[in-house]
């Protein structure tokens, strides 16, 4: 309504000029026309102003839309975010629990594995302490035979002493200094006899309880000559003892320069032992078997000083060992042996002794003609 009054005002204000022109009025016509120019320049604005608004509108509206997809974007974006952040939440709780479940199982495994460690330390403690008995008892009747030698020595020097001391009183009594002074060195030489094979008593039973007693872990210098001849008659006699009908020859091939060597003697002396034991063994075996005619079963001891070390052989002239069975024959528990014979750790041991002492310890062998065991020592 508010247009067409417009429209027709403008029509009115036209007419008028056109009418006052041709009656030849022209300030009235100016004035109308004027008039009716201001008005439509007027009513051209209000007309723009209403083109422009509803584009300016529009944009205001895309704007705002534009703005409520920005804003509908960040809160995808965040509402993304905190499903994220839920889900590592979530994820890290469960990673949590299962590495506490872990850790639960691994400690639980752990304590487990402790206490039956502890159970295998203590089994090989006694396993260890039982070969070391083993060997104990092998060279009790060794021992035994070795002192009674001396002791027979002693017994008679002292009889002969006794009665020498007799003699003595009655040619005391006699008058006969000459034949006193001749008794008397009788007497002096036997008890020299009864001072030596006392301390060879002396020095058996020492290396007894050196063998027996628990290994305190400090080195010293050995005699290596010694130790090898001592052990090598001391295992011999013991298997004689326990087996009357064994015969063997026994030889020591021993280099005088091999001098002392810086050892813990109970432990060395163990590994020696053990090996001439075998030796013996495996002798006796072939001699038993009847396998060859004309056997004289021979178990020999050598040293020998190369550089700076000491080296100790046993060599044996028995069965011989197969080479499969070399190829396991330091490993713990496993013997040759029929049970009850054998613990299985003799050379096991054996071999980490050596070894702690910084040698080392080799076999060779061959099937029916005997096996030499070899120890290399840093003097």
């Amino acid at each position: 309504m508010e247009a067409k009054a417009n429209t027709l005002q403008l029509k009115y204000l036209n007419e008028l000029a056109k009418f006052y022109a041709e009656q030849r009025q022209f300030e009235k016509a100016y004035s109308y026309n004027s008039n009716f120019i201001a008005q439509t320049k007027s009513l051209d604005s209000a007309n723009s102003q209403l083109k422009i608004s509803p584009y300016e509108i529009e944009r205001n509206d895309l704007q705002q839309l534009d703005s409520i997809n920005v804003l509908k974007q960040r809160q995808a974006v965040q509402a993304a975010t905190i499903k994220q952040d839920n889900i590592m939440l979530w994820i890290s709780l469960a990673a949590l629990l299962i590495i506490s479940v872990s850790l639960s199982f691994v400690y639980r495994q752990y304590r487990t594995n402790k206490k039956t460690l502890e159970s295998l330390r203590k089994t090989q403690q006694q396993l260890v302490l039982a070969e070391k008995m083993a060997s104990l008892g092998e060279l009790t009747a060794g021992i035994a035979h070795e002192i009674q030698n001396p002791l027979n020595f002693i017994n008679n020097f002292s009889e002969v002493n006794k009665e020498l001391l007799t003699e003595m009183d009655e040619e005391i009594q006699k008058g006969n200094f000459e034949g006193v002074k001749l008794l008397a060195k009788d007497v002096i030489s036997n008890q020299e006899k009864i001072n030596h094979h006392g301390k060879r008593a002396d020095a058996i039973v020492k290396s007894m309880l050196q063998h027996s007693r628990k290994s305190t872990g400090q080195k010293e210098l050995i005699d290596v000559n010694e130790m090898c001849e001592e052990y090598l008659r001391l295992a011999y006699h013991g298997l004689r003892a326990k087996d009357k009908s064994f015969n063997a020859k026994f030889e020591t091939n021993l280099d005088p320069t091999a001098g002392k060597v810086n050892i813990i003697a109970q432990d060395v002396g163990r590994v020696i032992l053990n090996l001439i034991n075998n030796a013996f063994y495996a002798v006796n075996e072939k001699k038993n078997s009847n396998s060859v005619s004309n056997y004289e079963p021979e178990v020999t001891i050598g040293t020998k000083k190369i550089n700076s070390d000491v080296v100790i052989t046993v060599r044996d002239n028995g069965t011989g060992i197969k080479q499969e069975v070399i190829d396991k024959i330091f490993q713990p528990f496993f013997t040759t042996k029929p049970t009850g014979l054998g613990t299985g750790l003799g050379l096991s041991l054996s071999y980490d002794i050596v070894k702690a002492h910084g040698g080392e310890i080799k076999v060779e062998s061959i099937v029916g003609e005997g096996t030499t065991f070899t120890i290399k020592l840093p003097s």
